[in-house]
């Protein structure tokens, strides 16, 4: 099949892998949840050679996903994984690193929710989620251009919106997990880093 393509995919992932590659250069098993196209996981895994990049995605999204995957010709991109935040079982295994971009505000505010909660189960102790795309900050709109697109999004979708710092850190603290970093990216975006807490021995 052809290929599906996405134009943001092919601007963001530059600025993307700067972020990613010193924070991922030691890990060994990342989740990517929402892999959309397929096109992140076919640019970033061959430059990662140490890491396993299990994709994911709704099995509307296979077909695409898998065709980059071959067009990528490398060994570490595993075939996608049928997940459905909602509904579906997480995945038993656990991985060092999670990675998902351009997600939380597409996604209504329970599915932010289960995506919260699912990787604070997947994530091993010390393992960060990467979570990249459009944050507000206590209610506020850091830009004009991210009230424009949120006002866009409601329309195609009241559930769909730029979702709040403040929100998202409650998601995390119940999920263990605690914000490491805030990074600024190009375009108004910011990549958020998330690290797992310990689990406590029973």
């Amino acid at each position: 099949m052809e290929k599906p393509f996405a134009e943001s995919c092919a601007e963001n992932r530059g600025p993307i892998f700067t972020v990613l590659e010193p924070r991922l250069r030691h890990r060994r098993r990342l989740l990517e949840i929402g892999s959309g196209t397929g096109q992140h996981a076919a640019y970033f895994a061959p430059l990662l050679p140490n890491l396993t990049w299990q994709t994911s995605d709704m099995p509307s999204q296979h077909d695409g996903i898998n065709a980059w995957i071959d067009a990528a010709g490398v060994g570490n991109i595993m075939r996608p994984l049928a997940l459905d935040v909602l509904t579906d079982r997480w995945p038993v295994q656990r991985y060092d690193a999670v990675f998902s971009a351009n997600t939380a505000h597409i996604m209504g505010e329970r599915a932010v929710e289960a995506m919260f909660d699912g990787v604070g189960q997947v994530l091993e102790d010390g393992g960060e989620f990467l979570l990249y795309g459009p944050f507000n900050y206590h209610g506020e709109f850091s830009a004009p251009s991210n009230a424009s697109f949120d006002q866009w999004l409601r329309q195609r979708d009241p559930q769909m919106g730029i979702r709040d710092l403040d929100w998202l850190r409650e998601l995390a603290e119940a999920a263990a997990m605690d914000l490491a970093e805030d990074l600024e990216m190009p375009v108004n975006n910011r990549t958020l880093v998330w690290r797992r807490r310990p689990r406590v021995a029973a």
